[in-house]
């Protein structure tokens, strides 16, 4: 049987980000901590930025403590080691929500996603949309500065997750996303399986099954500038795994997904 509809809710916050929380991850992004912090809250000045840090030996966390001692807009989530980007964003998750958010975004801390593409992200949860996906491969949207070989693998692992799970969705492993709140109060989270970048691909998948207008707009990718990738093989692995987890869940149960997409 799948999973009811979620419940018809006010309009977002407006653009300037009052009710809107900015999660950024982060593991060794000293050089990007503070800059991205700033672009941040120059573009949405009224919303909250929430740090997720995973104990950074670089220090990473100690310069977020340092700027939301100056800053009340800023917070900063502290955990003893790093164990994931789908763990840290989850705990980010739960934080946002306690504090009560009503709009929740997603985001690199690396200027990966720009931060001046946010009032674009947000303005479709002003209207109908309960999640909004920054959507490299759409009419728009691109990536800037990757090898071919980080393309290719990219592109097939969208292909791969749409064609098994039956998803219309153009970029299901890109992690720009800005949710409504009583959607991800409605969706399974604290069954996330998937720690790496498969949790992007895990969300947005109970999202469609919930039943949630989900809508894409193009964003441009861009290769960091400053500190290194966490993209690995065993990640990789595990985002294969999960997705024919997904699969095999789906046919079992008989679940015929519902979503409307734009």
């Amino acid at each position: 049987m799948t999973d009811p509809s979620p419940t018809a809710v006010a309009v977002a916050p407006p653009a300037a980000g009052e009710g809107v929380w900015v999660i950024l991850p982060t593991y060794d992004e000293a050089e990007n901590v503070e800059p991205m912090a700033a672009a941040v809250l120059a573009v949405l000045p009224a919303a909250t930025l929430l740090v997720v840090d995973d104990g950074s030996p670089d220090g990473t966390g100690q310069l977020a403590d340092a700027l939301a001692a100056t800053d009340p807009r800023i917070r900063v989530r502290h955990r003893p080691a790093k164990q994931g980007l789908g763990r840290a964003y989850l705990d980010g998750f739960g934080v946002a929500l306690a504090g009560g958010a009503a709009t929740i975004v997603q985001m690199d801390a690396d200027f990966s996603h720009d931060p001046r593409d946010l009032p674009r992200l947000l303005a479709p949860l002003m209207h109908e949309a309960d999640l909004v996906l920054g959507t490299r491969y759409i009419r728009g949207g691109g990536t800037v500065g990757w090898p071919l070989r980080r393309r290719l693998i990219s592109r097939a692992g969208t292909l791969f997750a749409r064609t098994l799970l039956v998803l219309p969705y153009r970029d299901l492993t890109g992690g720009f996303k800005a949710w409504r709140r009583e959607l991800l109060e409605s969706i399974r989270m604290r069954q996330a399986a998937a720690s790496g970048y498969g949790f992007q691909v895990e969300t947005t998948w109970w999202a469609h099954r919930r039943g949630a207008k989900i809508v894409q707009i193009p964003i441009i990718f861009r290769e960091r500038v400053a500190g290194s990738s966490k993209m690995t093989g065993s990640i990789v692995g595990e985002a294969v795994l999960m997705v024919l987890r997904l699969r095999w869940e789906a046919l079992r149960e008989g679940l015929r997904p519902r979503s409307a997409v734009k």
